[in-house]
């Protein structure tokens, strides 16, 4: 099983709306799929069907309490797709964590089992906090939505100092595979200007996809289903489908044979 977090401590860049949508894709290509949601507004939990009833073991259980993750995974509506959610419970984790023995560890010992699943999608919540440290410690690489804004490249820059420290001191194996430019909007010149700016500096990391505004990614959630359901034939989900389909490719080869 391939972990993937996909984070950004900036908030409002698509990292959910992502998590949900790549996550879909990759279950309709026949990936078993989990998705963790690290979020304690549990957006990514009500965003594939999954209301706040319905969730009786969260990923606080597991960071905490040190539940198997396998307790508290449950199915989606979706084939293939199945979901660890969270609760609002999830708020006071990060100062029940600080006491607590590795604590950046808590949710990298929680997948070490033998979970029936060739891709783990991890959806963290918009802070650099421990939750984040627990995505990027239990995670093989990270994928970062990046909004096409004048400060992206201010934020991209304090997101990736703090991978390097996570591999200094607690993921040495931690990769980025790849940069989603999020929120592209082709009328917009400074959004191309943005989006010509992270290419010259990151190159080949940005993945060639970009993902623009489009009014059924927005309201897909209040139906609790991803964008490509409610609306297949979107701009927006053809954009998500294309990521996915761009992101099997930079996959190790060896984790797609298994």
């Amino acid at each position: 099983m391939i972990r993937i977090a996909i984070a950004n401590q900036k908030g409002g860049v698509g990292k959910t709306t992502t998590a949900i949508n790549v996550a879909t894709a990759l279950a309709a290509t026949g990936w078993r799929t989990l998705l963790i949601d690290l979020d304690p507004q549990g957006n990514a939990s009500t965003g594939i069907g999954v209301s706040a009833a319905q969730r009786e073991r969260s990923t606080y259980d597991v960071l905490v309490d040190q539940a198997p993750m396998e307790s508290c995974i449950m199915r989606t509506p979706i084939p293939m797709l199945d979901l660890c959610p969270a609760t609002v419970d999830l708020s006071g984790a990060e100062v029940e964590l600080v006491a607590m023995e590795d604590r950046a560890h808590r949710l990298s010992k929680a997948l070490r089992t033998d979970l029936p699943y060739d891709v783990c999608l991890i959806d963290c919540p918009p802070s650099l906090g421990l939750l984040t440290l627990n995505a990027l410690t239990a995670a093989d690489t990270l994928l970062v939505p990046l909004q096409c804004e004048f400060f992206a490249l201010e934020g991209l820059s304090q997101l990736l100092t703090t991978v390097e420290r996570v591999q200094q001191r607690f993921n040495a194996n931690l990769g980025i595979i790849g940069i989603a430019l999020t929120m592209f909007d082709r009328r917009n010149r400074l959004t191309d200007q943005v989006a010509d700016d992270v290419r010259s500096c990151l190159g080949q990391l940005v993945f060639e996809t970009t993902i623009p505004r489009n009014v059924r990614l927005s309201e897909a959630p209040s139906h609790g289903v991803p964008a490509l359901i409610y609306d297949h034939a979107c701009a927006g989900s053809r954009a998500y489908i294309a990521l996915a389909r761009e992101l099997l490719t930079r996959l190790p080869e060896e984790r797609k044979a298994a």
